[in-house]
């Protein structure tokens, strides 16, 4: 991969902000972990909750979801996204009973990874 790992920053990969597109995605997602209503506040919550920081490791981590391979196609074309300086939108978290739940962005995580496991990743997290 040709992306100079040493002169990756936060805020030359992520947006400060999610996409729009984001949120129904989470929302589509959560509802299948959650009945419809339970979801749609959850989503309004990531909506509200402020942008912070994790690094992509811990995320990972707490998820308990296995790392994509870098042959993935949606990892792909996010690597490719910031090899062509174009930023990925932060992830939408939801704190689950015994794991971190990756409501939206967990391609864009495990492209993270592999740029740099201890890059900080703008998240919203309820």
């Amino acid at each position: 991969m040709s992306a100079k790992k040493g002169n990756l920053t936060k805020d030359s990969i992520w947006m400060k902000e999610p996409e729009t597109h984001d949120f129904p995605a989470a929302q589509d997602y959560l509802e299948l972990l959650f009945e419809p209503d339970k979801a749609r506040k959850m989503v309004e919550k990531l909506k509200a909750a402020p942008t912070i920081t994790k690094k992509s490791k811990d995320i990972l981590r707490a998820s308990k979801l296995a790392l994509l391979p870098e042959t993935n196609i949606h990892v792909k074309e996010n690597l490719k996204k910031v090899e062509k300086n174009k930023k990925l939108s932060p992830i939408l978290l939801v704190r689950g009973e015994n794991e971190l739940i990756i409501a939206d962005g967990y391609h864009r995580l495990c492209c993270s990874y592999y740029l740099t496991e201890d890059l900080e990743v703008p998240c919203r997290l309820v």
